[in-house]
């Protein structure tokens, strides 16, 4: 180390060139986090094993993407990239966990529909209503859905047969504008049998844990959107704060609630060290 006294001038000098330096590198981050993290999505591959799930059903993968936030910030063309990395993944079940458009710079267009109309999924799509398509319009945007192929539950089920197995998609309404209702999902469904809800926020799991459910998928938290190394978000909404982003296991139970960090984004259109996601879950049959 150069232990030599600097003068004032070369003291300077420094100082200019280190403000200077984190100048460029605060320009660099946050170009990264509009122009690049937010169009660079990660594949994520989740593998988990249940008592109650269906040996015939092993192997299926069940694909999850959640809030696009359509907007003039993510408008069709990145949709239609969207459309291809899932189809990529050759979904048995494609599930979508709420926001399709974004409340403060979106708009609800009919335009989509050809775009989500190309996924397809062996055994279905399926979808909830986040907290942005009720505060827009939840029937409008429940038809667009609907007419791109997708089976919209609002407090409601579908079971998916394999041989003489079954599972079970639930999905309840939103939180926040809607009245979700699980009892009411879950209506006719044995005990034993496989259930995958479907919940927008995550923080529904705190809920749905007492109740004969294995795995909830969510999104709207984002992961955080903008994540600090060594600090974490900057900022997550209420209900998506409790189990933010990843996987999350419940003690002395097999249930198991996942959250999406999601497509688009939202407030800033910026995404800083939480990757746009797709999630795909290959589920087993755990032997006792």
């Amino acid at each position: 180390m150069d232990d030599t006294p600097l003068s004032r001038r070369s003291f300077l000098k420094h100082s200019l060139l280190a403000v200077g330096s984190l100048g460029i590198l605060a320009g660099m981050s946050g170009a990264y986090g509009i122009f690049g993290e937010p169009n660079w999505i990660q594949t994520t591959t989740v593998k988990l094993a249940y008592k109650r799930y269906p040996a015939s059903f092993a192997g299926m993968r069940i694909v999850q993407f959640s809030d696009t936030h359509i907007s003039k910030y993510y408008g069709l063309a990145h949709l239609t990239r969207l459309a291809q990395l899932l189809q990529r993944q050759e979904p048995d079940i494609l599930v979508f966990t709420g926001d399709l458009f974004d409340s403060r710079q979106g708009e609800i267009s009919n335009d989509v529909i050809p775009i989500l109309s190309q996924l397809h999924a062996t055994y279905g799509k399926f979808a909830v209503l986040g907290n942005h398509d009720l505060r827009m319009d939840a029937t409008r945007i429940t038809e667009v859905l609907e007419q791109s192929g997708f089976k919209v539950l609002v407090n409601g089920s579908q079971r998916i047969s394999r041989g003489d197995e079954s599972i079970h998609i639930v999905g309840v309404d939103e939180m926040f504008h809607g009245k979700p209702n699980l009892p009411l999902a879950l209506k006719g469904i044995d005990q034993d049998e496989f259930v995958l809800l479907l919940a927008h926020e995550p923080d529904f799991a705190d809920l749905a844990s007492s109740y004969a459910v294995d795995l909830q998928l969510s999104g709207h938290s984002h992961g955080g959107q903008i994540r600090i190394p060594f600090y974490g978000s900057v900022f997550t909404p209420d209900l998506g704060q409790k189990y933010s982003i990843g996987l999350y296991n419940f003690d002395g139970t097999e249930f198991h609630v996942y959250t999406n960090r999601g497509i688009g984004t939202t407030l800033l259109p910026i995404r800083f060290n939480c990757r746009p996601e797709i999630t795909v879950f290959v589920l087993e049959t755990k032997l006792i």
